[in-house]
Formats: C-alpha cells, structure tokens, sequence
C-alpha cells in the first residue's frame, strides 16, 4: 500500500472514528495527537486542516530555517514549517522516521496558508485521556496552551494553531 493510500485510509478512519461516537452519543475527540523530535503536541481538531504525507517542498531563500519552503497540496503552494525547528528542537531523522513524516495543514477558518511538518500522526486524544493537566507556562509561546499527563507518564502540549497564526514570529520568515 502507497504511503498516499495509506493516509487517506488513516483519515477515513478517523472520520469514521468521529462519526460513530457523534451517533452513540459519546463523548468525541478534542485533540489530534501528533510527534515532533521526541515531544508529544495536541492540536485541537478545530483548527487543524488535512494531513497530507511529506512530500517535495521547494526551498524558498532567505527565510528562517524553520521555514521549510513551499508544497503544492492539492494545487495550492503551502508555505511548510519545520514544527520542531520552529520550537528550537532537533530533530533525529533517520530513513524509518522520514518515511512517517506528515504535513499538517492549518484549517482553512483560520485563514493561513500553511503546513507543519510532524514527524509522526499519533491519532485522536480526548480529555478522557489524561489523569492531570497544568496551566501553561508564564515563561513560553503564547500559542503553547495547557500541559496534559497521561496515564502512561507522558507529557503532551497543546499547541494553539490559531494563536500560532498570529504569532510575529511565525509570521516573520525573513532571515
């Protein structure tokens, strides 16, 4: 199976997934859960858009390295940020994790055309899913929200796509 197949069976899935529990009256999923140079991030499902698998993206000059370039996803250009760069961490790519790379688009609402590049899709996360969570740091990005623990010991960040958009930041790509 095409790494492009297996992805949209990933999303049917998904939305399958949401389907049933909306029907069954279940309490649904909060948060896509992804991976990015080791850390586990929340995105909350309202603001994420397709996930699409890593592809070609042609280097743009004279932006910041964490700013990848541009992607044609669906015949648009998406502008491609490296999440963990972004976030000043370092990634460890090896063959095996480059082949579970995925471009996260922003959902459209929020009016920003662009992709976070995360090396792995970890499924749906609900609040059910986490014995205890703590405020956000005073001292980090403003898109950062509420740090959630599993039961499993693991530490999850939720990442605020729509305060992340509007950042000066991510807005400044310029090098």
């Amino acid at each position: 199976m095409s790494k492009r197949e297996a992805l949209r069976e990933f999303q049917a899935r998904i939305v399958s997934r949401l389907q049933t529990a909306r029907a069954q009256g279940a309490l649904v999923a909060s948060w896509l859960a992804v991976e990015s140079a080791g850390q586990s991030y929340l995105v909350p499902l309202g603001h994420a858009g397709e996930i699409f698998p890593g592809t070609s993206v042609q280097p743009v000059p004279h932006t910041l390295g964490w700013f990848l370039g541009v992607a044609n996803l669906r015949g648009s250009l998406v502008g491609v940020v490296d999440l963990a760069a972004l976030l000043h961490a370092t990634p460890r790519r090896d063959e095996q994790a480059l082949s579970e790379i995925s471009l996260l688009t922003f959902n459209p609402a929020l009016e920003v055309n662009a992709a976070l590049l995360v090396d792995r899709l970890l499924g749906l996360r609900s609040a059910q899913d986490f014995v205890a969570s703590e405020p956000p740091a005073e001292d980090g990005p403003s898109y950062f929200g509420a740090t959630y623990l599993d039961a499993h010991g693991v530490r999850w960040g939720e990442l605020n796509l729509q305060l992340l958009s509007q950042d000066p930041t991510f807005l400044s790509i310029n090098a």
